[in-house]
């Protein structure tokens, strides 16, 4: 089978590239590394030929509003009719859970446009909405870090490695297309402030956090359960300790 990995050079592009091809699959890594431009549309009806697969795992390069909008509204339209004209059975695309409960992050609107897009276009498809992975704790302390403290919400999380999304993302492709979503968390769930916490001590990184209800989370206020899957949802089985500990 024939899969392209749009996004198929990034941290999960390429694990699901491997993942296919360590099970006898003909996974193709697409990105503007290899000639495949999806804003432009260079590179997709070459890299499309034969293709039975299309996942698209890609990311804007810029996660301002207007910015991270218009990569998800171009490349998505672009990737659908280059889909379309190669006859292309299963599109895939990986976006978050809890995207559609958080309007006031731009990132998340432009992700609720992209899988509408997808959801209209036709073609047979699956969403996969992923949790945080444990790569982003990092860089979520950066982002919420003022004058040296980290200050966060204390909303619900359900963390995950990016390789047990990486392996939903290649079953899924490989199965008949749901027409729907297919959720997958990590084992635990924390505060957002508390896993934050924990990844900062475990790499003696000595910001402090301070939990604050009422702070944003790119952009949006966390309820409880906005990040969280639903129940019966996909779980990892890597813990954050287990994570870490590597």
């Amino acid at each position: 089978m024939k899969v392209v990995v749009i996004g198929g050079t990034g941290l999960i592009g390429s694990n699901v590239v491997a993942r296919l091809g360590e099970h006898g699959h003909d996974p193709v890594a697409a990105s503007p590394n290899t000639g495949v431009n999806t804003i432009t549309g260079e590179g997709l009806k070459e890299v499309l030929t034969g293709a039975d697969v299309v996942i698209d795992v890609s990311n804007s390069p810029s996660f301002a509003d207007d910015d991270v909008l218009a990569f998800f509204r171009t490349a998505t339209t672009n990737l659908i009719d280059a889909a379309k004209d190669a006859g292309v059975g299963h599109y895939v695309a990986l976006s978050v859970v809890g995207a559609e409960r958080t309007p006031d992050s731009g990132y998340m609107r432009a992700k609720v446009a992209q899988e509408k897009l997808i959801r209209d276009s036709g073609l047979p498809y699956s969403l996969v909405h992923a949790t945080q992975f444990f790569e982003f704790g990092l860089g979520i302390a950066d982002s919420a870090t003022v004058d040296g403290v980290v200050i966060l919400p204390d909303g619900g999380v359900q963390p995950v490695a990016a390789a047990e999304v990486s392996a939903a993302v290649a079953r899924t492709s490989v199965g008949a297309p749901l027409n729907g979503v297919v959720e997958i968390g990590g084992p635990e769930v924390f505060g957002m402030d508390g896993w934050i916490r924990t990844v900062l001590a475990a790499r003696d990184d000595d910001r402090k956090v301070i939990t604050d209800p009422n702070a944003r989370y790119y952009g949006t206020q966390l309820a409880e359960k906005t990040l969280l899957p639903a129940e019966g949802s996909l779980l990892g089985q890597i813990t954050l300790s287990d994570w870490l500990a590597k």
